[in-house]
């Protein structure tokens, strides 16, 4: 499988020689920060009009067709639309924090988009501690949630927040704990590490019971954390109008709407990432022919479409599933999620230590 990191190198070797070390590291990390935000764009567009179709197809419609053949100039027209929108700020409004809170959730969520690994030498932030890092930075979107709903001097707004603040900061127990399910069988928080160590065998297949069970509370909890149905209370429209972000417009709420399918599409690729492989191509013990065939696809494209298998999973559960009341929400994650994911990672660690996974 073809290594991106020779084309890194020749990179960084090419400005070494040209110019002073310092101005090269500069020149990289301004090329790196420009492609992560003509990604974090792209990838954006495609999953709005990805969500649209899918919600079509399950609904029984054909989705967006009228602007653009099958619809594909719709989303440009919508994003056009939002661009030139007024942003309003209504009075007694806290305008420092009202303005600030819809960069808290972006920052957060690109953060997290810059430590996916795209394929094998791709990834924008490897660190021993990867994981953790990712764990760490998706809570700073828990701030942007509760100050847009603080700062708009609004009841709707404010109880969109509580509840998403409530919300988010319960789930994410759980997939903190399926991570470190995840964490205990590969023996490293690194996600390289994490990837390298499925090479001969994903995880949801050679993690053997407690990596099903893991996989399982981590779509559940993912799914509340990032306030999709069935779980999509801090929007209940019938409820609170449009939740926390009710008072933006324009671009502000564009924010919101933009790092809402950015955190999908995160969520889908950290579940890759732990569970699928990550780029690691299908490999089956005893067929080499396969497994050399495999190996031909390149592993940006194994890793996209595991994360876009995975956020149609996630879409095939919002379209399906009833919206839940508050109560039993968060019933489900303190009584039954997170003592089943503690459970699970003790199970973990006895398989790990008693060598019983495959």
């Amino acid at each position: 499988m073809f290594d991106f990191g020779i084309v890194t190198k020749w990179i960084n070797d090419l400005l070494l020689g040209v110019m002073p070390q310092w101005l090269a590291t500069t020149i990289e990390c301004a090329l790196v920060g420009v492609a992560l935000l003509l990604m974090y764009s792209v990838i954006a567009i495609i999953y709005i009009f990805y969500e649209r179709k899918v919600c079509g197809w399950i609904q029984c419609r054909l989705g967006p067709m009228r602007v653009g053949p099958w619809g594909l100039l719709q989303v440009f027209a919508d994003v056009f639309k939002i661009l030139t929108k007024e942003l309003i700020t209504l009075w007694d409004t806290d305008r420092l924090l009202f303005k600030m809170a819809p960069y808290f959730v972006v920052v957060a969520s690109m953060l997290m988009f810059a430590c996916l690994p795209w394929g094998n030498g791709l990834q924008m932030i490897d660190m021993n501690i990867g994981v953790f890092f990712i764990a760490a930075v998706s809570s700073i979107g828990v701030l942007g949630i509760l100050l847009a709903g603080w700062s708009s001097n609004s009841k709707y707004t404010l109880i969109g927040a509580m509840r998403s603040g409530a919300q988010m900061v319960s789930y994410e127990i759980s997939t903190g704990i399926a991570m470190m399910t995840v964490i205990c069988l590969a023996g490293t928080m690194s996600i390289s590490g994490i990837v390298e160590a499925q090479k001969d065998g994903w995880f949801i297949f050679t993690g053997h019971i407690p990596a099903i069970i893991a996989f399982v509370i981590y779509i559940i909890a993912a799914n509340a954390e990032n306030n999709r149905g069935p779980f999509d209370l801090p929007e209940a429209e019938h409820e609170l109008t449009a939740g926390y972000h009710t008072e933006y417009s324009g671009i502000h709420f564009g924010f919101f709407y933009l790092a809402e399918y950015l955190n999908l599409f995160i969520v889908s690729g950290i579940a890759a990432l732990l569970f699928l492989g990550g780029w690691m191509p299908l490999h089956i013990s005893g067929f080499e022919a396969f497994n050399n065939v495999m190996d031909y696809i390149p592993s940006p494209v194994w890793f996209l479409g595991k994360a876009f298998f995975m956020s149609f999973v996630f879409m095939w559960i919002r379209w399906s599933f009833p919206r839940v009341r508050i109560d039993q929400m968060l019933k489900l994650e303190w009584k039954y999620l997170m003592p089943l994911g503690l459970f699970n990672l003790v199970l973990m660690a006895l398989c790990v230590s008693f060598g019983l996974h495959f």
